[in-house]
């Protein structure tokens, strides 16, 4: 690989608690298909690691609920003939997804105040285009 994997700041996906696993790419081929495991499965186990700070992995394992198989977060590449290609788009998307999902929550939203004129114009346009449609009624006729 092409070296460590930045989650985000210093935190990088460590090496040694990932494992790959390969196998034959489905779809068209050659000579060369029968022969060449190509997809790639990276699993990486989030609810064991101590690789990140304890208060990102909490974070990851609630936003990732729904993508976790036993703890166990799961991504598959095949979309490259070549096996390398793959490892490194699995990996790459591996922590792009931990960086998503350790990602503080956004700030609150404040409410503010609907200004006075903007309602004003927003009651305007409406009485407008009611009097239009009211013009289009074929009673005048």
């Amino acid at each position: 690989m092409s070296g460590p994997y930045v989650i985000r700041g210093s935190v990088s996906l460590p090496e040694a608690e990932l494992s790959w696993r390969f196998s034959r790419s489905s779809g068209p081929g050659g000579q060369h298909v029968n022969t060449s495991d190509s997809q790639v499965e990276l699993r990486f186990d989030l609810a064991a690691t101590r690789a990140l700070p304890e208060v990102w992995r909490e974070r990851a394992l609630e936003r990732l609920e729904g993508r976790l198989v036993g703890g166990v977060l799961v991504v598959r590449a095949s979309e490259h003939r070549s096996q390398w290609r793959n490892r490194e788009t699995a990996a790459v998307r591996m922590a792009a997804l931990l960086a998503e999902a350790t990602a503080p929550p956004p700030a609150p939203r404040r409410r503010k105040r609907v200004p006075r004129s903007l309602n004003e114009r927003r009651l305007r346009e409406k009485k407008r285009r009611a009097d239009v449609k009211r013009g289009r009624s074929g009673r005048d006729w």
